[in-house]
């Protein structure tokens, strides 16, 4: 059993990756790889089949093999958290890489839903990000929304654990509190709600472990079309991250890092034989401020579903 303690000043975290602090990989990455990070942006929503993965390629970047084996998600380490109402530990139940696999979380031996127990702002302005998939990592790992108490498990479909067809080159994780309304239409974009927390792509110089609770600055936010659904994607920085200090907008953020982003997402999902992803706004990135407005947006969306005024259907929602 695997378990790690959030006290007042640190997360002792034994279920995480490694301590990696380079810099962003795409910027690492040959110009044969890069060059499949900004293909013409497709006309409709075609489908695409490629012969090679395009994450796959990966493989041939010796910076991406050095990355791979310095983000080794079972190693020991610490992360700062500053403000923390509580404590929270989390502990497994269940065998790594199958689907008994739990990541659990407990306050006090009691059990608590990282979705719906954790609160969704930090300090100074921040928020709290839940850590679900490390970076350089493949596994699929979601908090479950359907499960009692939501803990972390691998996304299963049709049958089987769901696996990246090459790492993700960013933490990514979620925004406790927070609720995309399947039942809502957006105004502008003419799509409803992917009926799961907000997630999040956090850009900083770690690798953050599965579990971690962090506080984030929200630079911005891009809204992905995920096979009919709004799927927006925060882009964040920890707070505790050097990079923390340089970034405070989405403009402050280089290019080949949101062309990074925007395309991982584009083009992850064609290794199945599954349409291109695209993006509303005309694929731009909106700004801090408007990335705020659309997590509290989603956040009073959550207090509606948790309150018993918009129907949970098969969700957990706590007693």
């Amino acid at each position: 059993m695997s378990t790690t303690v959030l006290s007042s000043t640190r997360i002792r975290t034994r279920l995480c990756a490694s301590s990696s602090r380079h810099g962003c990989l795409s910027s690492s990455l040959p110009a044969a790889i890069t060059s499949l990070l900004s293909p013409p942006a497709p006309a409709g929503n075609n489908k695409m089949k490629l012969s090679v993965a395009p994450l796959a390629l990966v493989a041939f970047s010796p910076a991406v093999a050095a990355w791979s084996s310095a983000a080794a998600p079972f190693s020991t380490r610490s992360h700062a958290f500053a403000t923390v109402l509580h404590s929270y530990a989390t502990e497994v139940a269940g065998e790594e890489a199958t689907e008994s696999f739990r990541l659990g979380f407990k306050t006090d031996d009691t059990p608590v839903s990282p979705w719906h127990d954790i609160p969704l702002e930090g300090s100074d302005g921040s928020y709290n990000m839940v850590v679900e998939i490390p970076k350089m990592t493949k596994a699929k790992m979601e908090v479950a929304t359907k499960e009692e108490n939501n803990p972390i498990a691998q996304d299963i479909k049709k049958g089987n654990l769901r696996d990246y067809h090459g790492p993700i080159f960013w933490n990514y994780g979620c925004l406790p509190q927070t609720w995309e309304d399947p039942n809502e239409e957006h105004p502008e974009l003419k799509v409803f709600g992917d009926d799961d927390p907000i997630d999040v792509v956090e850009i900083g110089s770690k690798a953050l472990g599965m579990g971690t609770v962090t506080e984030v600055k929200a630079l911005g936010v891009l809204a992905m079309i995920d096979d009919g659904e709004l799927d927006w994607k925060v882009i964040a920085v920890a707070t505790d991250d050097p990079l923390a200090e340089e970034y405070n907008d989405i403009d402050d953020v280089p290019d080949a890092i949101l062309s990074g982003v925007r395309e991982w997402f584009r083009w992850y999902k064609t290794p199945d034989d599954k349409p291109l992803n695209g993006f509303g706004f005309e694929e731009k990135y909106l700004n801090a401020a408007e990335a705020k407005k659309v997590i509290e947006e989603t956040h009073e969306s959550w207090k509606k579903l948790r309150s018993g005024d918009t129907d949970a259907g098969k969700l957990w929602i706590g007693k």
